[in-house]
């Protein structure tokens, strides 16, 4: 068996040490990076089998991981080093979007310290089909699936906006579930994230940070393209506002 490839989580943890490093390497007996191994080693996303494998994520491994990020990053002058095409992405989100970056490291690292990614259950569509790398990586984009699909604060949410007068349909397109499919999709919605997890972190889930919106909408909100993974409602309908305006030219 193979070692398995680097996973959005693990690249994540990684750039982060480059990054606060000046985008340079570190060796393998560097603290840091023996630190990084025992944190990847723990990561509740790989098999029995592969944590069985002679150096997998070693300090020597991590130290090589950096060194990719290092060699191929644009103001790198030597010979760059080979490596994946989801390590060149993540380069480039870090390279693009620094500070969400850190701050998604940062959440997964103190997802990791409390224990509160290892009791979370594999999530349906946590894994994006478009191979993109998302800034949260996948731990916490299966936290936030599970927090928006816990049935109880799906049903509060939806007692509030019916307390609030407010009629339930999409907040991006405006589905009305009810209207379309009659008394089969009376009281139906699903409820996104306002926030991003990497932006949140681990505090509960207020009301107020979750919108309403249809399976669709829902979808295209945690779609990931490179260094891009969160959008918000208002993000969603200024994109298809965009997209309506170009087909209209």
């Amino acid at each position: 068996m193979q070692a398995p490839t680097w996973t959005e989580d693990e690249l994540v943890l990684a750039g982060a040490l480059v990054v606060k490093n000046g985008w340079r390497e570190l060796r393998s007996k560097n603290a840091e990076v023996q630190e990084l191994s025992e944190l990847l080693r723990s990561l509740p996303i790989h098999d029995p089998e592969a944590l069985a494998l002679p150096g997998f994520r070693s300090p020597d491994s991590v130290s090589r991981k950096t060194t990719d990020f290092m060699t191929n990053h644009g103001r790198y002058s030597g010979k760059a080093t080979r490596c994946g095409k989801p390590t060149l992405l993540m380069i480039q989100a870090f390279t693009d979007h620094e500070a969400e970056m850190l701050q998604a490291a940062q959440a997964i690292e103190e997802g990791i310290a409390s224990g509160e990614l290892y009791g979370i259950p594999v999530q349906p569509d946590e894994i994006d089909d478009t191979g993109a790398t998302a800034i949260e990586g996948r731990l916490l984009v299966r936290r936030a699936l599970a927090r928006e699909r816990d049935p109880k604060l799906r049903a509060a949410k939806i007692n509030q906006m019916l307390r609030r007068g407010l009629a339930l349909r999409c907040e991006v397109c405006d589905f009305d579930f009810a209207r379309i499919y009659g008394d089969l999709g009376e009281g139906y919605i699903e409820v996104h994230h306002v926030t991003p997890l990497y932006v949140s972190g681990s505090r509960e889930t207020r009301l107020d940070d979750l919108a309403c919106v249809c399976a669709n909408c829902h979808r295209m909100c945690h779609k990931s393209r490179p260094g891009e993974s969160w959008r918000t409602p208002t993000a969603l309908r200024e994109q298809i506002l965009k997209s309506a305006q170009r087909a209209a030219h």
